[in-house]
């Protein structure tokens, strides 16, 4: 197991910790301690007496609800630390600023004279008629960043910018054939590689959020932070939602909407899943080898980049277990900033996974670099609106992002199943 504790260590972001997240963090191990004793004495009491008793059931509830709330603080911090200021590094050229300053123009005052200007200077179709201004480079990179962190999915895939409305790409389901000859023997025409064409079409998603004209007069607010802000969260819970679960209608095909088959019939276009063998949860006994075959039936070249994917129901289910040799399989971070691991990979949660149930898909396991991939049509745009809703003005935010799988055979799944 010596590959897996490597690759979770090598995997896991680093970011520097501050004083508050250490603290947080050395909380964390605490009650970590505390549940693991607490939860050998229940599988002691179970031993000796069939059944655990009630107040060392509840008792490990209440460390694993702690858990849980000091990992959420935990996880806030590191978001709070990893958020840079607004406008700080990239387009800080003349340029930049004179789209910032006519921007806010038109978001405070409705006055579009200077981004008619400039936007026709650069042949841009960004124009009032087509539906909104382009959000200056500094808003929509601050918006792009808080979206890489706060939506895990797209944290792990791959990320492609696009200026079209869709996204071709070409993908060798198999390699081209090849064999073997005598010096004189015949050479007989070889099979050619088989491709697949994906498509990737990008999907409107909007906020309206609402300002009165009061606030916008005061030069006190900011303005661009204020939009960004309101934006980002509601962008990356749709989006989260929308890579795990969207049907592909007028949203991303999220990667639980594609057909899953028992991994020994996988084929392309489906993704393959091992089952626990048990109905709603792991077997009562062995319940590590479903980690261990779902592991392995990766290819070892998407294997090295894994990651666990589940939400905090599932992981506290996953805290009890134990390998062969009584150690447990869930691992905390080694330091503040980084992620637990299981069986010495990372683990991602995923709130839009769903709980463990019979027949539930709660847990993935793969190369999501390789396997997913997020298609952003480049730009935010933003249309004033100070007649809809009056006295209110609002701010129309538009942007179109789509997804799916990539490449079926670098994600697989758990299915808590019999088979």
């Amino acid at each position: 197991m010596t590959d897996m504790h490597e690759t979770g260590s090598r995997i896991a972001p680093e970011i520097k910790a501050a004083p508050e997240m250490t603290a947080a963090f050395d909380e964390f191990m605490e009650a970590f301690e505390a549940f693991k004793d607490t939860n050998d004495r229940r599988l002691g009491e179970i031993e000796e007496k069939l059944t655990a008793d009630v107040v060392t059931r509840d008792k490990m509830d209440r460390i694993s609800r702690a858990m849980d709330e000091q990992k959420k603080v935990l996880d806030q911090l590191a978001l709070k630390k990893a958020r840079p200021p607004l406008g700080r590094g990239g387009g800080n050229g003349i340029e930049a600023n004179e789209h910032k300053a006519a921007f806010e123009q038109y978001i405070r005052r409705g006055d579009e004279a200077g981004l008619r200007e400039l936007e026709a200077k650069a042949m841009s179709a960004g124009t009032g008629s087509d539906g909104g201004y382009l959000v200056p480079p500094e808003t929509d990179t601050e918006i792009g960043r808080r979206l890489s962190v706060v939506s895990p999915i797209r944290s792990l895939a791959t990320v492609r910018q696009v200026s079209g409305s869709v996204l071709k790409k070409p993908f060798a389901t198999s390699g081209m054939a090849a064999g073997w000859v005598a010096e004189t023997a015949a050479r007989p025409q070889t099979s050619s590689a088989q491709l697949a064409e994906l498509s990737f079409p990008t999907m409107e998603l909007y906020a309206m959020p609402a300002a009165t004209q009061a606030l916008l007069d005061d030069a006190a607010v900011d303005i661009e932070g204020w939009i960004s802000s309101e934006v980002d969260t509601v962008f990356a819970e749709q989006e989260g939602t929308a890579f795990v679960n969207g049907d592909g209608t007028n949203k991303p095909k999220g990667f639980l909407a594609y057909t899953a088959v028992a991994d020994s019939a996988w084929s392309w276009g489906n993704l393959g899943y091992i089952a626990t063998g048990a109905a709603g949860a792991f077997k009562t006994t062995g319940a590590s080898d479903t980690l261990i075959d779902t592991i392995y039936s990766l290819k070892a070249g998407h294997r090295q980049n894994a990651n666990f994917v589940m939400n905090r129901k599932t992981q506290a289910e996953v805290r009890k277990l134990k390998d062969g040799d009584g150690r447990y399989l869930w691992q905390p971070p080694a330091t503040a900033g980084e992620a637990a691991s299981l069986v010495g990979f990372p683990v991602v949660e995923a709130e839009d996974m769903p709980d463990i149930a019979a027949n539930a898909l709660s847990i993935a396991f793969g190369d999501f670099r390789a396997g997913y991939l997020v298609v952003d049509r480049t730009g935010v745009r933003v249309l004033r609106d100070p007649y809809s809703a009056k006295p209110y003005v609002l701010f129309y935010t538009t942007k179109r992002v789509g997804g799916g799988v990539q490449n079926f055979e670098a994600i697989k799944l758990i299915k808590f199943a019999v088979s």
